[in-house]
């Protein structure tokens, strides 16, 4: 398979298909005699396998460490465990941040008067910060449609 087949089939464009190679994350791709990469069905699944691995969050780091892990039949699954829950924890606190941020901007949004004065509460919202989690109540311009 070419490299436009393969990113067909594991629905990676070819620019990161050739990242992956580059940072050591595929096995050696033999090559025709004009150049063009062949791609071996292992090499297939290792593709698919990084793209599943991407689609939950795991870094290119993690990555290589499972990778590592696949390829070494010694392997203990506590490992694989592990370095899963440490994913775990990085996301539950990515989702924390996330959820604190929204927070930050609906009661900045919820406190917008919208009377198209030029008192913005957002804007000196992102000026101050959150002072001791309030968010006081002021004047925002609306946006208008001509």
């Amino acid at each position: 398979m070419n490299i436009n087949e393969v990113a067909k089939l594991t629905e990676l464009s070819p620019r990161q298909i050739r990242e992956y190679e580059k940072l050591g994350l595929l096995q050696t791709i033999q090559r025709t005699d004009s150049g063009y990469r062949v791609f071996s069905d292992i090499q297939l699944q290792r593709l698919k396998f990084i793209k599943h691995a991407r689609d939950v969050g795991f870094s290119l780091a993690q990555i290589e460490a499972l990778l590592a892990l696949q390829d070494n039949k010694q392997r203990s699954n506590a490992q694989v465990k592990a370095l899963t829950r440490n994913h775990i924890d990085e996301l539950s606190d990515k989702i924390q941040r996330l959820q604190s941020m929204k927070a930050t901007l609906q009661g900045w949004h919820d406190s917008c008067l919208g009377d198209g004065s030029p008192t913005c509460s957002i804007l000196e919202g992102l000026q101050d910060g959150v002072q001791n989690g309030s968010v006081t109540k002021h004047a925002c311009r609306t946006e208008r449609s001509y």
